[in-house]
């Protein structure tokens, strides 16, 4: 038996038995539901952005600005700029996920047109002068004015970390924005708090 044949049925052979060795059991959440119900870190999970975005979008719906962007025509443009953290979590990816789920969900209520998030990191590009540019808060205004956007979200969460000698408790605030890019006001906010703790 050459050797070219031998090691490929050797390595296959030991990955069999280390999955079946490990004890473990891979599953599904569409198949156990419950998979998804427990927390696992103080970090935000699938559960925690579902239910700050149910909370946050809600109130957008029911805003006088909501209001307005169903009856003007044409619809006005809205950029989605990042989220900016204010936490000691590692929730990056969190809130792009939360960002992401906020453009579905604008689109699905057909109000307005939504500027795509690529065309939005080559006008950071071109407003910051880099190449990695990096978003700036303090350029939301400038972008929006370059993107021919009317209103841009954008949003921070903050936190508060405490611990005692039993137990971790880490308390979100999440703030999203609808700023006018001419005349940088606030037109709507909402805020939404979640608390993670490991006892």
């Amino acid at each position: 038996m050459s050797l070219r044949f031998v090691l490929p049925c050797v390595t296959a052979a030991a990955l069999a038995l280390g999955v079946a060795g490990c004890g473990k059991e891979v599953v599904r959440g569409a198949d156990d539901p419950s998979v998804d119900a427990h927390a696992l870190s103080t970090g935000l999970d699938k559960e925690d952005m579902k239910r700050a975005l149910r909370d946050t979008l809600n109130k957008l719906r029911a805003s006088p600005l909501m209001n307005e962007w169903r009856t003007t025509n044409p619809q006005p443009i809205v950029a989605i700029f990042p989220f900016q953290n204010s936490t000691s979590e590692h929730i990056d990816s969190s809130l792009d996920t939360i960002l992401s789920e906020a453009e579905t969900w604008l689109l699905e209520a057909n109000t307005v047109r939504v500027v795509s998030r690529q065309r939005q990191s080559e006008m950071i590009r071109e407003v910051e002068g880099q190449q990695n540019a990096v978003f700036n808060p303090a350029n939301a205004a400038k972008y929006g004015k370059q993107l021919g956007a009317k209103y841009f979200i954008t949003g921070k969460v903050s936190g508060n970390d405490e611990r005692s000698e039993d137990m971790r408790r880490v308390q979100y605030f999440l703030y999203m924005q609808v700023i006018d890019v001419e005349t940088s006001e606030i037109r709507f906010q909402g805020k939404s708090e979640i608390t993670k703790a490991v006892k």
